[in-house]
Formats: structure tokens, C-alpha cells, sequence
């Protein structure tokens, strides 16, 4: 049974924590913050699910305030665990690897850290085998993380030589007041990191793409415009997607009018947040311009990056060598794919 901390009880470390709970060959050690935020007095309200942890001796004292019990610091607890999902804001990792590495405890950080903090750049579908035994992984973001599930899903079909995208991105995340864009689009320098960063992750596939930061909160959408090495129908991609357990194809016609009829469903499922790990790609968006191929894709921005970085667990940790059986561990305690 592999230990693992989460540092970090935000956006994204709290979905980790319920994550890894539900993980049947996991123990979740407890978390770790450094102020009662909202979500960490959320932790004191729902009856401390989990042990919290101070991030520093300082700490202690304000969170114990808040009226939360604390069960030790980050420091304290170090030596009994075997890995740390470090989901504190950027450049805090940073610091704390260096506590890592004193304990001799594997990480695993999120995107919003410099890509030189971690051995390997990871993602659970394209390059699980690079993490295996590695001492310190990092997570792509959380738009490169779907897009390169559904680029990976048909590369290792049929071959993907280039792709295009444009990112529709989401200001902010619900909640977030400091954010002040209304009514307005900002476009960014091209080419986007996503792009940048898929092809550190494959690259054989040549991506380049746009950004434009829209007043939404709940999800991004990126438009790829994929050239595969052989032509592909629409029948047989949207059949390559639809095999993928992390991957669902929707409709409109079945009420999925955009990223608000997704967040709706997901309260509907009964879904804690709103949120689910898969990302929906609309069967109404794909269209062919020789070989090349178009469609659309939903990225929930706070909950898509949970299960690879479970997978990073696996990995790193050496749980499991075989890509595809460790994916489906993780996908299995997360009820994927529920759909089918």
C-alpha cells in the first residue's frame, strides 16, 4: 500500500486527496496547507475527512485557530510517507522539493511549476514508461493533459503528423475575484504553451496554436486541427476516441450545448464540484479538409489533471511498469468510463 501526502488543500489538492481516497491500493496519509482558506475550513466543516498538516511550524498556530486540528507539520509527517502530490501555488514546490529530497521522498508537481523542478515531464497515456522509478514527475496543464489524451488516443491509431489548435481559455476558476475581465477577450502571443508543451512530451507530432482568454469559469474549449499520417475518416477517428476510457464523445442533440450544459450534467451525475476526469469531445465539431482532421474539446480545468497525476503515482513509485494496466487501476477506482 503506497503512502501518499497531498501538500497543497486548493482548487487541485483537493481533488487529489478525494482522488487517491478512492484508490484501493492507496493509503492517503493526509494533507497539507498553510492557511484556513476556504477550502481547508470546507475540511473542518465535513468533520476532517482526512489528517491536516501544518505546511510550517508558523502555521500551526493559525490553522489551529480556525478552530482545525492539526495532526503535525509537513516535516513531522516526511518520513512516513512515500510520495507527495505537491499542489501549492507556483514556485512554492520549488521550495518544498528541496524537503523532499532532504527526506529522500519522490513528488509530483503540477504544471503551474517551471518544467526543470521535475526528472521527467509525464503524462499517464503518452509517456508513462519515462516516469517509472523517477524520483520527481511534473504534470502537463491542465488543457496539454486532454489534449494530448485525444492526440496520443489517435497517434498510436494511425500516426498524427502536425496538429493546429486554438484555445478558447477560461479567465478564471469559479470563485476567483482577482480576475477583473468583462465583456472582453485577450489574445495571447502564439504559439501557445499547450502546444510547446506537447511536443516535449511527443515529439514526432509538430503543434503549434492560439490562445484567447474568454469571462468564463467553467471549462476551456480547444479547437485541433490534426493531419494524420494516413487518412482517416470521421467514422473511424471518432470510433478511435470513443475506445478511450478517459475520452467521451457527446452531442448537441443530446443537450450538450457547450461547457455550461457539461458542468450542469456533472451536478446532475451528483458529481462532488460539478467535476468529472473525462473530456467530452462534441461528435457535431468534426469535419475533413483532405486528410486533415477537425473537432472540439471540453477541458474541465479543475478536475482533468487528477487521474494522470494518480498515474504519476504508479509510475514513479514503480507500482506498476505496464502503461496500460496502471491506467486502468487508476480508471477502474475512478469509475471510468461510467458512460459506457
Amino acid at each position: 500500500m503506497v503512502k501518499v501526502l497531498v501538500a497543497g488543500y486548493g482548487v487541485i489538492g483537493q481533488r487529489l486527496a478525494d482522488g487517491v481516497a478512492l484508490q484501493g491500493d492507496m493509503e492517503l496519509v493526509g494533507v497539507v496547507d498553510a492557511a484556513p482558506t476556504l477550502s481547508v475550513l470546507s475540511l473542518r466543516d465535513k468533520g476532517m475527512p482526512y489528517k491536516l498538516y501544518a505546511a510550517f511550524d508558523s502555521a500551526k498556530a493559525d490553522l489551529e485557530a480556525a478552530g482545525l486540528k492539526i495532526s503535525g507539520t509537513l516535516e513531522e509527517i516526511l518520513p512516513e510517507v512515500d510520495i507527495v502530490l505537491d499542489a501549492t501555488s507556483p514556485g512554492v514546490g520549488a521550495k518544498n522539493k528541496e524537503l523532499y529530497a532532504k527526506h529522500g521522498k519522490k513528488a509530483v508537481f503540477q504544471g503551474g511549476e517551471k518544467d526543470e523542478i521535475a526528472d521527467v515531464f509525464f503524462h499517464g497515456y503518452a509517456n508513462y514508461e519515462k516516469g517509472i522509478n523517477q524520483d520527481f514527475l511534473k504534470l502537463t496543464s491542465c488543457n496539454t493533459t486532454g489534449l494530448i489524451r485525444a492526440i496520443d488516443c489517435l497517434d498510436r491509431g494511425v500516426g498524427i503528423e502536425r496538429i493546429a489548435i486554438t484555445i478558447i481559455r477560461r479567465v478564471a476558476d469559479p470563485g476567483d475575484y482577482h480576475r477583473g475581465l468583462v465583456n472582453a477577450l485577450q489574445v495571447d502571443k502564439a504559439p501557445n504553451h499547450q502546444a510547446v508543451d506537447l511536443m516535449k512530451i511527443m515529439p514526432h507530432v509538430d503543434a503549434t496554436g492560439l490562445l484567447i482568454h474568454a469571462p468564463i469559469t467553467h471549462g476551456h474549449f480547444i479547437s485541433v486541427l490534426a493531419t494524420p499520417k494516413e487518412d482517416l475518416s470521421i467514422d473511424e477517428a471518432q470510433s478511435l476516441l470513443a475506445a478511450h476510457d478517459r475520452i467521451r464523445l457527446v452531442s448537441i442533440d443530446q443537450g450538450f450545448l457547450g461547457n455550461a450544459s457539461i458542468f450542469r450534467y456533472a451536478r446532475d451525475l451528483g458529481r462532488p464540484r460539478g467535476d468529472i476526469y473525462e473530456i467530452p469531445i462534441w461528435t457535431d465539431t468534426f469535419v475533413k479538409s483532405g486528410r486533415d482532421l477537425m473537432f472540439g474539446i471540453h477541458i474541465p480545468q479543475e478536475s482533468v489533471t487528477i487521474p494522470e497525476t494518480i498515474d504519476a503515482i504508479r509510475a514513479a513509485t514503480g507500482m506498476e511498469t505496464d502503461r496500460l494496466t496502471a491506467v486502468g487501476q487508476t480508471n477502474q477506482y475512478l469509475g471510468l468510463p461510467y458512460w459506457k
